[in-house]
């Protein structure tokens, strides 16, 4: 059966929109892995697909590029909110995920902005393998760690160039201290409202930005004490702006844009 899609990206973050509303859930895990090949699929970061809801505009589920899911992705939610609002004619719109009921709204410079929940610190919430003050791990280094529906791990480093992101992140991905794995992040602080960030993802190697990303080394920065609460975020495709009081939602806005949109022929 054919498959209807849309590719969009923010900031080079790529991701894939399918709209399963009004229809059974055509996505699979193994789907999503085949979807997610560069080379034989479409390629993407992230897949999000669009579904049916009750107490929200849409509920959405995401996948990684290796057919593992996640509960949250910020740039492909912010996507997923542009299309709705397009399609309604509207400034914001509710959107459902395994993180809770997520807020977007178009903001007046026309980038999209979504409240991404209270970031989770306790051990066993992001979770870490033992008890531990998340905000100073016990690894060289000692990063910090937090959840923001997927786990967050960030190093604030003095020359990014001096890290090799491709060897250290996925050691530090499968370190014994993250059962369910994790995000890794290497931040160089510029100011306190002004970071440089480069990415190892989860499933998904180095990105040109991550929006969940971009929301925990924010997070982990302000906790540390080194980040005012608006931070201008700046990846290796663009830049985007977090903000966070300490206690209440994060705050993630920036641009999306569309890339193409496509079927295809067939489902294996």
């Amino acid at each position: 059966m054919p498959l209807r899609f849309h590719k969009m990206h923010a900031n080079g973050d790529d991701f894939v929109v399918v709209d399963a509303r009004n229809s059974s859930n055509p996505v699979t895990s193994e789907l999503a892995r085949q979807l997610g090949d560069r080379h034989r699929g479409i390629g993407f970061n992230q897949l999000a697909v669009v579904l049916d809801c009750e107490d929200a505009d849409a509920r959405v589920i995401f996948w990684n590029a290796d057919g593992s899911p996640l509960d949250v992705c910020g740039s492909a939610t912010r996507g997923v909110a542009d299309r709705l609002m397009r399609e309604a004619n509207g400034t914001s719109v509710t959107l459902r995920t395994h993180r809770g009921v997520l807020t977007c709204q178009r903001t007046s410079a026309q980038t999209i902005s979504v409240s991404m929940g209270q970031p989770l610190l306790g051990w066993s919430e992001i979770p870490l393998a033992r008890e531990l003050d998340s905000a100073v791990l016990p690894l060289a280094g000692e990063p910090a760690a937090c959840s923001m529906g997927n786990p967050h791990c960030t190093y604030f480093v003095d020359d990014l160039n001096a890290v090799d992101i491709a060897a250290v992140g996925p050691l530090i991905e499968t370190h014994p201290l993250f059962p369910l794995k994790t995000n890794v992040h290497f931040v160089k602080v510029i100011d306190r409202q002004h970071i440089r960030l480069r990415i190892w993802e989860r499933g998904g190697g180095i990105p040109l930005g991550s929006g969940s990303c971009c929301c925990g080394a924010v997070v982990n920065g302000i906790r540390r004490g080194l980040l005012d609460d608006t931070v201008q975020v700046e990846c290796d495709g663009g830049t985007v702006t977090v903000r966070w009081d300490g206690s209440g939602p994060v705050l993630l806005s920036g641009p999306v844009e569309a890339s193409f949109s496509g079927t295809l022929a067939e489902i294996r």
